[in-house]
């Protein structure tokens, strides 16, 4: 499957959880264009690239990433345009870009927990070679917020709190009332799956006050807003429960 369009200016590659391969963004301005993600390899990114060339539209002059995790960041070094991060999540890619990539290496790391073992087993579908993974930091690093400016169009950039990540990044363009919110939605996998119910209710609330009508989950098909503040607080009450 190709790029899917959702409005005049916001389109969308489908996630594949074959290989955990997150949705990827694609932002059209009348100057530049914004991808959101990098993908999670390479090939992720040229399978992007091509769905863009068949419709004639420009390669992204930007890259926006919502967090570190792998499957969101491993494509960066292959992308076209400047890529943008927050300073938690190149802080994070500092750390990864020193990794080394060996059986060895990637077993220890599993160990110490560093890594997990979801990420491990994906990243070892995706790789045929583990040679060919070259984890880079961001040409653009923000705090807390960033507006990008594509000509006729703005693109908000805002590290929120979340459960899944404290990198997390949001990316929200008011005139077509779209947000992607990368993987915002879920548990950290990296702290012992914990749903922190304090981080939870922020997001929700975070969401509530945004005018939006699509919202782009990172691993799962578009929903509308009434449709992840739901799925949110069905969340955030099951949590509740559990606690009491």
């Amino acid at each position: 499957m190709g790029l899917r369009k959702v409005t005049q200016r916001v389109y969308y590659l489908i996630n594949d959880r074959e290989t955990d391969r997150p949705v990827l963004g694609y932002i059209k301005g009348d100057k530049y264009a914004l991808m959101v993600d990098a993908g999670n390899s390479k090939k992720h990114l040229e399978k992007f690239n091509d769905s863009i060339e068949k419709l004639n539209l420009r390669l992204p002059d930007y890259v926006a990433i919502t967090h570190w995790h792998w499957d969101h960041t491993y494509g960066m070094h292959s992308v076209t345009g400047k890529t943008i991060a927050c300073e938690i999540t190149n802080e994070q890619l500092k750390v990864m870009s020193k990794w080394k990539w060996t059986d060895d290496a990637m077993k220890k790391r599993l160990l110490t927990g560093e890594d997990i073992e979801f990420a491990d087993t994906n990243i070892r579908k995706e790789y045929e070679n583990l040679n060919d993974i070259n984890v880079v930091p961001a040409d653009i690093v923000f705090k807390n917020n960033l507006e990008v400016e594509l000509g006729g169009l703005k693109v908000i950039l805002k590290n929120v709190v979340s459960p899944h990540s404290k990198d997390s990044v949001i990316v929200y363009i008011p005139e077509e009332r779209v947000v992607f919110i990368g993987d915002a939605y879920g548990m950290d996998y990296y702290n012992n799956c914990e749903y922190n119910a304090v981080k939870l209710e922020s997001l929700i609330n975070m969401l509530g006050g945004l005018e939006f009508d699509v919202c782009f989950p990172g691993h799962s098909s578009p929903i509308n807003k009434t449709e992840i503040i739901e799925y949110l607080k069905s969340q955030y009450n099951k949590i509740s429960v559990g606690n009491e």
